[in-house]
């Protein structure tokens, strides 16, 4: 998928804070010649100040974020550009919804991980405004999207390069690339 394909296709790399949704999904778009958005920097100001202080989102919360995430998006493909995005879009209805506003030309990249490994992860993460602590409300809304269309679902238990290859190899199953 260049810049220039015929088809040109969304992809967001999905999971819990810190899965390497940003490290993975610019080593994807890389790779695919696509731009690369980081969700995190569509959240309203409203809802960063929230998590930094360690207060879970609300559905409410997350609904003008996915709105923001949709539209860049579909702006984008009605250009017949590609884009990849990081986007936590942990419940099914937050997928789908994203999946409505680009009329379903969306595929989805789930990095999925222990929960030992995402606490020691996000431990290691220096300047990020999600603090650990927010880890247990993010498992328990994922909604794991197992039987989805459009989904790769790659273990995070391997090096950035390694991960997004598995996710390229499977997104190249599943039509894109």
């Amino acid at each position: 998928m260049t810049e220039n394909s015929a088809h040109a296709h969304a992809v967001v790399v999905m999971g819990v804070s810190g899965c390497g949704k940003s490290s993975v999904g610019e080593a994807i778009s890389e790779a695919l010649g696509v731009e690369f958005v980081e969700g995190d920097g569509l959240h309203p100001a409203s809802n960063v100040e929230k998590m930094s202080h360690g207060i879970p989102l609300t559905d409410e919360d997350r609904m003008p974020w996915l709105d923001v995430v949709g539209e860049t998006m579909k702006a984008r493909l009605e250009r017949n550009e590609g884009i990849v995005v990081s986007c936590s879009a942990l419940k099914r209805s937050y997928r789908d919804r994203l999946r409505a506003a680009v009329d379903g030309n969306l595929f989805f990249v789930y990095l999925h991980g222990s929960k030992d490994l995402l606490t020691r992860r996000m431990g290691e993460r220096k300047g990020h405004f999600m603090p650990p602590s927010l880890l247990e409300s993010q498992l328990a809304t994922l909604e794991v999207p197992t039987g989805e269309p459009g989904v790769a679902t790659v273990d995070i238990d391997d090096t950035i390069e390694g991960i997004a290859k598995t996710a390229l190899r499977d997104l190249s199953l599943l039509g894109v690339g």
